[in-house]
């Protein structure tokens, strides 16, 4: 019986996986940011990725600061419906917009601020190869 040919040995060039940085790319991979800056189409999907994100949460932000906004004047017309009386201003009208609004708004801009720059850590780690 003829013994099985033995398998053709091939010779690796490049730089080994152990000689490599962790988290550098295989060589001759071009990396995204000069993808981006060369402005092939890859690159300008990849800033479409950042801008349809940074979209989304302006919007979200947008429409929540809406509803909270929207939903004054129908707070306010809360007591009128159930009881009859409309609402008499006073220093109540003040607290709800004073202590209610305003931080509401606030936590609504935190949430904004933080959501676009994790959008924008997300894509800097992307394009850096992280």
């Amino acid at each position: 019986m003829p013994a099985a040919p033995r398998p053709r040995r091939e010779t690796v060039t490049g730089v080994p996986r152990a000689g490599r940085k962790p988290g550098s790319r295989a060589p001759g991979h071009a990396p995204a940011r000069s993808e981006i800056s060369e402005q092939t189409p890859l690159g300008a999907t990849y800033v479409r990725s950042l801008m349809r994100s940074q979209l989304r949460t302006a919007l979200l932000g947008l429409g929540a600061l809406t509803l909270l906004v929207g939903a004054l004047p129908l707070l306010l017309q809360l007591p009128r419906v159930l009881t009859g009386t409309p609402l008499a201003p006073g220093p109540h009208l003040w607290l709800v917009l004073g202590v209610v609004v305003y931080p509401v708004m606030w936590l609504i801009a935190r949430w904004y601020v933080r959501r676009a720059e994790r959008n924008e850590r997300d894509f800097r780690g992307l394009v850096e190869g992280r």
